[in-house]
């Protein structure tokens, strides 16, 4: 079977579905599975071993653009089931046209006309984490397109690869910017591109760099998009230490093999605070008006800041008060969660231990 899945539009959707892709590849082992998504995605998936073929689109002003020209390639190539992992109508309306015989996706925006198979919106939706949405999608194409249930034992696992070549180029990359290599590295991810409200004070991202590389002796480094360059070169301007900026100076591609290397991401609540986790980086995610039970980083190695304050999570994009999920954060809280990260406190017990039951014995 040739499967085509449409791929998410936002990087953290991105790596949430990945639990969902590696199903749909243990499901179907032996069928052809493509993933068409949006080109910056290509950083993300370049290195998938859960896919065949990887097809990228350039997302057009005129949305009737991208439909047309989508179908058209989708129609040429002879696909069976597609599987629709976003929400949008675009998405229905592109497989429509491009005449897939089956066409799986969520019943959303009355698009489930356009659909062979509409799937209801599980009533957990606003509950769970966003990884069981889309498994939950995998789950019923599994059940209606093979007769059996078993996805719904699934692990998530959200893991994503990064090439030995690519690992390779991030440190040429990173030491060619000023980046000692023989100390922890420590990345800042300080925007947000849909969001000012997701944003901790760029004043504090400076003080907890300048106490980063005073008390740990650590690189700093600042990732992001281009939308997030301007938050970013305040925060430089604002910190009294030298910071290694590269947001907006990386495409996707290379700023998730520079995570791949570092050795802790600290962020908002934004699309790189899912894949440093993904590519195997401890992270710490700060939280203030969207919900960490539903869209937190699914990863052991990912760690929520956040104040339970009466308004929170409110979803808005801009604060209308006084924006106190964020500014009851401090500096000296995420500073003291890093510092564990980076050095955990068991090895500073291990060290009493030895201190005092062996070096007494010795002298």
């Amino acid at each position: 079977m040739k499967i085509i899945v449409r791929g998410t539009n936002w990087i953290g959707d991105a790596v949430m579905s990945v639990p969902a892709l590696r199903e749909l590849r243990r499901i179907f082992p032996d069928s052809h599975i493509t993933l068409h998504t949006r080109s910056w995605a290509d950083g993300l998936f370049r290195d998938a071993d859960f896919i065949d073929e990887l097809v990228t689109f350039d997302k057009h002003r005129w949305a009737i653009k991208d439909v047309y020209d989508n179908s058209q390639f989708l129609m040429d190539d002879g696909f069976e089931l597609a599987i629709l992992l976003p929400n949008s109508f675009e998405a229905a309306i592109t497989s429509f046209l491009s005449r897939i015989p089956r066409r799986i996706g969520y019943n959303k925006d009355i698009r489930g006309l356009l659909l062979t198979d509409p799937i209801a919106v599980p009533e957990w939706k606003n509950r769970r984490h966003e990884v069981f949405y889309y498994l939950n999608l995998i789950g019923e194409v599994e059940r209606r397109v093979l007769g059996r249930e078993t996805v719904v034992n699934a692990i998530p696992d959200t893991a994503i690869n990064v090439s030995e070549e690519r690992i390779f180029a991030a440190r040429s990359l990173l030491m060619a910017a000023g980046v000692d290599l023989s100390k922890k590295t420590v990345a800042l991810g300080v925007g947000s591109t849909n969001s000012r409200a997701k944003r901790w004070p760029a004043e504090r991202y400076a003080q907890l760099a300048d106490k980063l590389i005073s008390d740990l002796d650590v690189n700093v480094i600042l990732a992001g998009s281009p939308d997030e360059a301007d938050i970013a070169a305040a925060v430089v301007g604002l910190s009294s230490k030298p910071l290694i900026n590269l947001s907006g100076k990386t495409d996707l591609g290379e700023a998730v093999a520079i995570l791949s290397v570092a050795d802790l991401l600290i962020s908002n609540d934004m699309g790189l605070a899912h894949v440093a986790p993904a590519v195997g980086t401890d992270t710490i995610t700060i939280f203030g008006p969207t919900n960490p039970e539903t869209t937190r980083p699914f990863a052991q190695n990912a760690e929520t800041i956040r104040k339970a304050v009466e308004c929170s999570p409110c979803m808005l994009r801009d604060c209308p008060i006084d924006h106190r999920c964020m500014t009851q954060i401090s500096v000296e809280e995420v500073f003291e969660a890093a510092k564990n990260k980076l050095f955990p406190p068991i090895f500073d017990d291990v060290y009493d231990d030895i201190e005092d039951e062996v070096l007494p014995v010795i002298s």
